[in-house]
């Protein structure tokens, strides 16, 4: 069957990406208190588990190597299922390059409406995922379908890392700059493109390109902390820096790239729900200075496959800001 007459797949999606996830705060409610002790008789130390949001978990084996372990699935994001497979093993493998390592080998996650949406598609959406998973370099082997009414597709990826390369949520100082390796503004054009159909490249080519090379930069520079820029947007992630290493960040809004097209999107009114709870949930957190509703939209638009926020400076990022010693606000900007 001929893609091009497909049905458009984000119409069979409530939300769209990595803003179909559940709101940082509900989050952080729902796995509070779910982090415990090592399991008696374990020959392995867990260096990265639930504490501060790391983008992964990790575990020590002998001889100083970390095990990174994650997974990642969202519904549509795009119409074409090939560019939803990429966009979304892409996304997936990010997160092992936010935490500084390399990925081995993944499996597939796959929830496809059967009855409803043509088997042909779900193929595509697969084919999309290994031809990223060739371009990292990573096995791509077997994986788990489901019947399911709402598209759904991922990964779950296993990777490693020398332990003194781990890229870690908490280890920000002061006096570091802040490095951003993407364009913002994915979100809304994403938004835009669900509600008119209208295709947009450049968003897409910034959600196929890997961090690969950004985090192998930040790795041989001895950057030592990182995360990645995704549902909770710029914003809900800087914030989650400031609040795991003890530090403020201030963010230079004029600094910071935006996505063509992206700033019209949004004067549009092309704002995801999850943009919307992002913003609610950090504005209590941060020391506005002179900063438009629109560009505050922006900063804490939902991103699927953003870039890596680096405390450092990485070859070929743009510097938006820097981390400065604890004050009122987790967060400046301006």
């Amino acid at each position: 069957m001929s893609t091009d007459a497909a049905p458009r797949l984000t119409r069979f999606a409530h939300g769209g990406g990595c803003a179909c996830k559940i709101p940082p705060g509900e989050l952080e409610q729902l796995v509070a208190g779910l982090a415990g002790a090592a399991p008696s008789g374990s020959r392995h130390e867990l260096l990265v588990g639930l504490e501060h949001g790391d983008d992964a978990a990790a575990v020590r084996l002998d001889g100083g190597t970390a095990v990174i372990l994650t997974s990642d699935f969202f519904t549509p994001v795009v119409d074409d299922p090939y560019d939803w497979g990429r966009i979304a093993a892409a996304n997936a493998l990010s997160d092992v390059y936010a935490m500084g390592g390399i990925p081995l080998v993944a499996i597939n996650l796959l929830g496809w409406p059967r009855d409803v949406l043509p088997m042909e598609l779900a193929t595509e959406v697969l084919r999309g995922g290994l031809d990223i998973a060739r371009q990292a370099e990573c096995h791509l082997a077997g994986g788990h379908s489901i019947d399911d009414p709402e598209p759904k597709y991922g990964l779950a990826v296993t990777g490693t890392a020398p332990e003194r390369d781990l890229l870690r949520i908490e280890a920000g100082r002061p006096g570091l700059p802040l490095s951003l390796t993407k364009p913002l503004g994915v979100g809304v054009l994403n938004n835009r493109h669900k509600a008119t159909g209208e295709r947009f490249a450049q968003a897409i080519d910034v959600m196929t390109t890997l961090n690969r090379d950004a985090s192998r930069a930040a790795v041989a520079a001895g950057i030592r902390c990182a995360t990645d820029v995704t549902g909770f947007g710029l914003l809900g992630h800087a914030y989650k820096l400031a609040r795991a290493s003890g530090v403020t960040v201030r963010i230079d809004p004029a600094a910071v790239p935006y996505v063509e097209g992206a700033r019209e999107a949004v004067r549009d009114g092309f704002v995801s729900g999850g943009t919307t709870r992002n913003l609610k949930w950090v504005t209590d957190h941060v020391e506005w200075c002179s900063v438009a509703e629109e560009q505050r939209l922006l900063l804490a638009d939902a991103q699927t496959s953003g870039g890596l926020l680096v405390a450092g400076e990485v070859p070929g990022a743009r510097i938006i800001g820097e981390l400065l010693p604890p004050g009122t606000n987790a967060l400046v900007v301006g």
